[in-house]
Parts: C-alpha cells; structure tokens; sequence
C-alpha cells in the first residue's frame, strides 16, 4: 500500500492527454460529486478559491461541490454563493469540522450545522490527538501564520467510552440525518462510534482517507462497510506520478475490498503545490482507466455512491 503517514508529495502532473482520452474522461466525470474540496478562504494556502471550485466544476459536469475547511463552517460561504449565482446548476453543499477552532467535540457546533443546512460533520482532523501524535517528528502543510498549538482532542474518555459530548453529535447528526464522517479518528475509536450511531439512528456515515492516518486495515475497512460506513478515498494520496502503477493498484484493491457502491474518490485538493481539485479527478479517472477498471465501476467511485450516501433517509 502506498505511505500512509508521510507528508504529501509534490505531484508531477499526467502528460497530456490525447483527444480521445480527454473525452472518455470528460464523459466519466459528467454527474460527478466531490465531498472533500479544500478550497478558499483558509488559514492554509490555498490553490483557488470557493468561486473557482464551483465554476471549474460545474463546467466540467459536475453535480455537487462539498467544501472542507478545517476551522470554520463553511454554510455561510455556500449561501453567498447560491444568492450571488442563482443560475448555476451545480449543489453546493459544507459541514463543519470538530476542531479546537470550533470548541473540538462540541454539539454545540453541530446544531449550527444542522440549523444552517450544513450536510457533514467531520470528527476532529488537525486536533485529533491522532493526527498530532502521527505528525509529532514530521512535517505536515502548515497554516500562513503560526497559530496556537492544538490540544489533543478524543472521542473516548480515559475509560475508552465514548464521551458524552460526541454522543450528544450522534443524536443531533442523526436528528439532521447528515453525514458522520470519522475524521482523524485512529480506526478503534471510529469503530465504537460508527457502531453507536447506527443504534442511535445516523443514516449517513463515512470514514474518511481510512489508509491514512486512520489506520485501517483490510478486515476493519470490511467491518465498517459491514455497518453501512462508506470509505472515501483522497484522489491526492493516488496521484503522486513516481510510483503511479503502484499506488493505482493500491487504489484498486480498496475499490475491490469496499465494493463500488460503498466506495467514494474526493478530491481532497486545493493545497498549493498539487492540482486543482477538478484537475485530481481528471488524472486518478484517467488511472483507473489505464488500469482496466470498467466504465461503471469509475462512474459509481466518482460519483453514483457520494449521491446514495447524500440521498439516505432523504
């Protein structure tokens, strides 16, 4: 499998594609979603804005357009959004991401979400005890001013319960009925949540890049399909040209192990130094085709499975 816990690396883009190829791609990302687009305003450096996110997909076909920023809501930025291009065809759709930033693990928080249409939560990323653990002697793509160290969040107690406050986020998820996502969660502590939220009624749950930094294995990711948590795979962590064949058949087998259907590719773009968002799902399709994965199988990856998770319950 490719290096889970390494910094990205700088990505080499394709060499031009030919006409032909441009088309079949082009025809593969028609009705397309991407859930995990990094774009602007952001305390990180960002490659574009909102602005352009939306138009580059939208002019590529696209359906929805999720923005992630890991300290703020983004809800706001999509109603501007939809009251300044009214005409547009394209769902725009954020969440909000449980770090320091936003009182960590606060449900307080999430009923803002809900109450403001978001449509995700994210369980803490940069704040997660887990992901500060796994970065403590490496580097990792760091904000344009230094801010305050985070403290460590969990989402167990020192007992290894879940704690009181993330189950008050189940409730009001599952009350919402949005997506649950895992965060940077190790996989232990995801698998007790994902397990509670389904008795407590969330419809909609997904485990994000589970290869890196979460930690799962082939048996975990089987168990958490098994629940109905979908996997969303990060489009950068499969696009590094060095190793290509290598990591498109890393990509492959998680297709496989999950299920199409179970299986989701977001972005997970709009760091500087790597493609724009639109641009990853152009070169990870144009791999899948290169590795002889069907049509059918990259239409359901790219966009079919995304639209059935936003489509539970509704």
């Amino acid at each position: 499998m490719a290096d889970v816990t390494s910094p990205l690396p700088t990505i080499v883009a394709l060499p031009e594609m030919t006409a032909e190829r441009t088309a079949h791609v082009a025809r593969l990302l028609q009705g397309a979603v991407d859930l995990h687009c990094h774009s602007g305003p952001a305390a990180m450096p960002r490659i574009l804005g909102h602005t352009e996110a939306m138009q580059a997909a939208e002019e590529a076909g696209f359906d929805v357009l999720l923005y992630k920023d890991h300290y703020y809501p983004g809800m706001n930025h999509v109603a501007v959004l939809n009251d300044v291009f009214p005409d547009k065809k394209i769902r725009l759709y954020s969440g909000v991401a449980l770090n320091n930033a936003l009182g960590g693990i606060n449900p307080y928080a999430v009923e803002h979400c809900v109450a403001l249409g978001g449509q995700i939560v994210w369980m803490p990323t940069f704040s997660a005890k887990n992901h500060i653990e796994a970065y403590a002697a490496k580097s990792f793509p760091k904000t344009a001013r230094p801010m305050m160290p985070p403290v460590p969040l969990s989402g167990v107690d020192a007992n290894g319960r879940l704690t009181d406050d993330l189950l008050k986020c189940l409730d009001l998820i599952a009350g919402g009925n949005i997506i649950l996502a895992g965060g940077h969660l190790p996989v232990t502590e995801q698998l007790l949540m994902f397990e509670e939220a389904k008795k407590r009624g969330v419809q909609k749950m997904m485990v994000n890049h589970p290869t890196y930094l979460i930690g799962c294995s082939d048996d975990d990711i089987r168990a958490l399909v098994a629940m109905g948590v979908y996997m969303e795979h990060s489009i950068c962590m499969f696009i590094p040209s060095r190793a290509r064949q290598h990591i498109t058949a890393d990509l492959v087998h998680l297709i496989d192990l999950a299920g199409p259907e179970m299986t989701i590719l977001g972005s997970d773009l709009g760091l500087t130094q790597a493609p724009k968002p639109v641009d990853g799902f152009r070169m990870i399709v144009s791999d899948l085709i290169d590795a002889g994965v069907p049509d059918t199988v990259i239409r359901q990856v790219v966009g079919g499975s995304a639209k059935a998770l936003l489509a539970k319950g509704v």
